[in-house]
């Protein structure tokens, strides 16, 4: 057989995996045995080009019975194990195999340099006795030994993927779990924790749990409104319910059960430049109301599904943050935002002095829309060009909305999304608390507010 340089073997690997040709094939044109080959292509594929750097590693005997540990548990080939760990070839591995199964643990032990002084006879009764006494204890010995390190290491990693870092108080409680399956004091050097931390832990870990009813509690609030209550607003539900608790303390219970609150995206913009009369900005930014239908805003946003784009159009009451109405159509048309317009004239009474604001996108610059306006005697505002902060309240609205109910519900088409959109409508005005609102849902504090008044 040829003797390759690394490159060499590198590059024959490559022109295996990049090319048409079997490996067989490649093999013999090299002039290498096709399973030497073979454990190239695999040792190639688990490491790369290192595989093939020289390396003058030394092996432990704990090395090599995990490696034939490996073997055995998974079943693979003496080959396929070299190519895995990157042995330098395969025949080190049956030689290691072969010294456990004849002489045991011993045998892998790694040896002096010169002559034993041991004579023959000796040898062979030590052979014996460690093959009948110690190559099976031992070996069991390191399968447990690698066994806990193996169950001890995943629960770990599984509480550091979910919280982070590792306490002690987590380490004792993965040696509590595994204590009837492995020696505790072995789990506890294995942890490196003392014997004293572990048993105050575990004291503390047989005590009920003082939180669970609060934790019950928050996670029926959150799954209740399907993830879109973040840790203030669950708060403010538990007060509502009777439960004075800190903020601080429901954002780590939400941190421990793994309750997290859902992001938002942007929306539809309408400005097609001036098509019409621009309004000024009345509102600036004064987003406060002192009682319903004093000052509205509104605003167009796009969906997009089923291959479809859909339009929203609504009007919100800024005293409340309530959605008085709304339209939704295939089409942004100026019919989208005078039918959503002349649904909100509705709610109006005589009494009502009301501002309404939007950008300056084209159906609001329109004639209709300014005259529908001043029909009702309604004064009209508008953003600045390009400024979205000057209508933040819608744009909040829309994030919210899409958040919590466009991206988090399996619709099944068109039809089952104006449905569930009507319904989520339902839930934002009757159900979905705030605090600015004292914790109340819209409707709520309006209906409160006029009661008082």
């Amino acid at each position: 057989m040829a003797k390759l340089l690394a490159q060499e073997k590198i590059q024959a690997v490559k022109t295996y995996l990049e090319g048409t040709e079997g490996y067989q094939t490649i093999a013999k044109l090299i002039g290498v045995n096709p399973s030497v080959f073979h454990t190239w292509i695999r040792q190639y594929q688990y490491h790369g080009e290192t595989a093939f750097e020289k390396s003058y590693t030394t092996y432990s005997i704990e090395d090599k019975l995990e490696i034939l540990y490996y073997m055995n548990e998974q079943g693979t080939s003496i080959r396929e194990t070299a190519a895995i760990f990157n042995l330098p070839t395969h025949s080190t591995l049956i030689q290691w195999k072969k010294q456990f199964e004849t002489e045991g643990v011993d045998a892998l032990k790694l040896k002096k340099k010169g002559r034993s002084p041991m004579t023959k006879k000796n040898q062979k009764e030590t052979n014996k006795r460690t093959q009948t006494e110690g190559s099976f204890e031992a070996l069991q010995a390191e399968v447990e030994r690698l066994r806990m390190e193996n169950a001890y290491f995943k629960k770990v990693e599984c509480l550091s993927s979910k919280q982070g870092n590792i306490t002690k108080k987590d380490k004792a409680k993965v040696v509590y779990e595994l204590r009837l399956e492995f020696p505790v004091r072995a789990l506890l050097k294995l942890a490196n924790i003392p014997r004293s931390t572990y048993y105050y832990w575990i004291k503390r870990l047989g005590k009920p749990d003082k939180d669970e009813t609060l934790k019950t509690l928050v996670k029926d609030i959150f799954d209740e409104h399907e993830g879109r209550y973040g840790y203030r607003r669950i708060r403010d539900e538990l007060i509502n319910q009777g439960l004075k608790v800190n903020h601080k303390k429901v954002q780590l219970i939400m941190k421990e059960l793994g309750l997290k609150c859902l992001v938002r995206m942007k929306k539809y913009r309408s400005y097609k430049g001036k098509v019409g009369k621009i309004a000024p900005n009345i509102l600036e930014r004064n987003f406060k109301a002192e009682k319903p239908n004093e000052k509205w805003v509104t605003d167009i946003t796009e969906f997009k599904l089923f291959g479809e784009k859909l339009y929203l159009s609504p009007m919100l009451d800024l005293f409340n943050g309530e959605i008085i109405t709304y339209t939704i159509g295939s089409r942004p048309t100026y019919v989208l935002v005078s039918e959503m317009l002349n649904q909100s004239f509705e709610r109006l009474t005589d009494e009502d002095k009301l501002m309404i604001h939007s950008d300056q996108g084209w159906h609001y610059q329109m004639k209709q829309y300014r005259h529908a306006l001043k029909e009702q005697n309604i004064t009209q505002s508008m953003s600045r060009k390009g400024n979205c902060y000057d209508n933040a309240v819608i744009e909040n609205f829309f994030g919210i909305m899409k958040s919590e109910f466009l991206y988090l519900k399996e619709l099944e088409n068109i039809e089952h999304f104006k449905e569930e959109l009507q319904n989520y409508i339902h839930y934002y005005n009757h159900k979905r608390i705030k605090a600015k609102l004292k914790g109340l849902s819209p409707v709520q504090y309006r209906i409160q507010t006029i009661q008082a008044a």
